[in-house]
């Protein structure tokens, strides 16, 4: 395949696909079978934090949290004006909407219809009278579930990964890392089988490392403050991850969990492509540490912008400059994801939000739209190594955006992707 006239790295040139790698790359003769008009041809962006089967529930969910919902009013309108529906499945909630709300508060305000509503933690379901006797339930009283995925899920049919897949492609991503600590065998073959043609790295229990395949990925340890494991014990699970071949990947998004985490690392000796996500709150110390032990950040830059209301009320203003680190995390090994549907899954405005971070959270954290996009494209399986680049010899995963780079960079957040290409094959060509 031969493409004319994209802008690569900042020059105007042609480039051929063959095999499904990156030919050739110049001013190349044959006949063409794009013009790509200028624009600026990338390569593929790769989201390296994303829940995919929560991901496609929540396009299919009632938003009942900021931005789209700021008040109690606001989501009982919301609720009220949900027709012909056989249940509400509500996501994005966060107190600051209407405190804490229950089971009776949905009994009195919600439609007389099943309702479960999830915080935008991921934590916690609220579920009305109606949803707690579908799933037979009389327990708890308030109808707040805290950590029970498990006992929602049971019987119910997978989302179907289709939309979502279509809505990523059209973003230009071209491969995600799908991070839900209770992914199993059984999970890994449903991603394996219904979330193509993407590149995937696959996150889970210790038992994925039975699964003699590449697209296997780190154990994810999933802890919080309230349960926090004893550094024995975290010892052991990071030993025998590395024993069995595999990297860990630490959910650490308050002080306590990221120290813990570092502590165990520490003791059970690092292996090359270990992980901290998020990393939430880290003051100058803790970078120190993680750089000392060669650790990969996947960060979250979205979140700082998405939230940004919630953090300045919410956390204390001793840990503002902490908060969401991004210019400060350069010097380290870093990438990006989305953490959706807890966070937005557009890249763009993830890079955007980078590049331009809210009043009163800056703190001098935010980063070039060069550096930005950097996060979005590390290799699949290593979240710490260089970004790729459109160079001879390269799969061939890239996406055209509809403008030069020059143009595209004064707003990340509006940038739209023409087409995208995975292994040379053109998995997405927007409307004319």
């Amino acid at each position: 395949m031969l493409i004319r006239n994209v802008e690569i790295e900042g020059q105007l040139s042609d480039i051929r696909l063959r095999g499904g790698v990156i030919d050739a790359i110049g001013t190349l003769g044959g006949s063409a079978d794009l013009d790509g008009q200028g624009c600026a041809l990338l390569p593929a962006l790769h989201d390296h934090h994303i829940h995919l089967n929560a991901t496609a529930a929540a396009m299919n969910s009632v938003a009942c949290g900021p931005p789209e919902v700021n008040s109690q009013a606001d989501l009982i309108k919301k609720l009220r004006s949900i027709k012909h529906s056989q249940a509400i499945r509500g996501v994005g909630y966060h107190q600051s909407v209407a405190g804490d709300i229950n089971r009776g508060w949905l009994d009195k305000n919600a439609p007389d219809i099943p309702v479960r509503i999830q915080h935008r933690s991921g934590r916690l379901w609220i579920l009305n009278s109606l949803a707690l006797k579908a799933y037979g339930l009389s327990e708890p009283a308030d109808g707040r579930l805290y950590d029970a995925d498990h006992v929602l899920q049971k019987n119910k049919t997978l989302p179907d990964l289709e939309p979502l897949i279509q809505k990523l492609l059209s973003w230009g991503i071209g491969g995600v890392t799908e991070v839900t600590p209770s992914n199993d065998s059984e999970m890994f073959a449903h991603y394996q089988k219904a979330a193509r043609p993407l590149k995937l790295s696959i996150m889970g229990r210790a038992s994925l490392s039975g699964i003699k395949h590449a697209d296997v990925g780190s154990l994810k340890l999933h802890y919080h403050d309230y349960n926090l494991p004893a550094l024995a014990d975290l010892v052991t699970d990071v030993k025998a991850a590395h024993g069995a071949g595999r990297t860990v990947a630490a959910h650490c998004v308050t002080r306590a969990e990221l120290m813990l985490t570092l502590l165990a690392i520490e003791e059970a000796g690092p292996a090359p492509g270990d992980r901290i996500e998020h990393a939430a709150i880290a003051d100058d110390e803790m970078i120190a540490w993680m750089k000392r032990l060669d650790l990969t950040i996947v960060t979250q830059p979205n979140f700082v912008v998405e939230r940004a209301n919630a953090y300045l009320k919410d956390v204390a203003i001793s840990e503002h400059k902490n908060l969401w680190r991004l210019k400060s995390f350069q010097s380290l090994k870093c990438a990006a994801g989305s953490d959706a549907p807890f966070g937005n899954a557009n890249p763009w405005k993830a890079m955007a939000a980078a590049t331009k971070r809210p009043q009163g959270l800056d703190f001098g954290e935010a980063v070039t739209p060069e550096a930005a996009l950097k996060l979005y494209t590390k290799p699949a399986h290593n979240a710490g190594a260089k970004a790729r680049r459109i160079a001879v010899g390269e799969s061939a995963d890239m996406c055209l955006l509809d403008r030069r780079w020059a143009k595209a960079r004064l707003n990340l957040s509006e940038v739209k992707v023409k087409q995208t290409w995975i292994d040379g094959v053109s998995v997405f060509k927007a409307r004319p």
